[in-house]
């Protein structure tokens, strides 16, 4: 299970810190990372940690996200900086378990958390 929680209301150019805590098994495999669903628009990725320890971060939050992990804690977090309006919605954590490896495609088996809610007011 994941367990997201960090998200609240906050002026244009602050700061929040996400936490997305795994309970039950965690994974050595895998990749993760953060989505956010703004009003009336479909899921979007915002960063995403691979098994390699690569990191993507979407164009709009270059610059002033940083997503981690805490593996020792089973957690992983995204500290969102210098927050804009248009950064506003629900925040999702993201795992993606890799079961078998498989030339160029893997099994996989994804697991969401809750969501929270991320409000910046202008």
């Amino acid at each position: 299970q994941l367990q997201a929680s960090g998200g609240g209301l906050v002026p244009a150019g602050g700061s929040l810190r996400l936490s997305c805590a795994a309970s039950g098994s965690t994974f050595s495999d895998k990749n993760e990372g953060w989505y956010r669903q703004k009003l009336h628009s479909p899921r979007e990725e915002v960063a995403l940690i691979n098994s390699g320890g690569d990191i993507n971060y979407a164009d709009s939050v270059k610059g002033r996200f940083t997503i981690s992990r805490d593996n020792a804690r089973s957690t992983m977090y995204l500290q969102m900086n210098s927050l804009k309006p248009e950064d506003s919605g629900v925040y999702y954590c993201y795992v993606q378990q890799i079961l078998a490896r498989l030339g160029s495609t893997n099994l996989t088996r994804d697991y969401w958390g809750q969501g929270t809610l991320v409000t910046v007011s202008s």
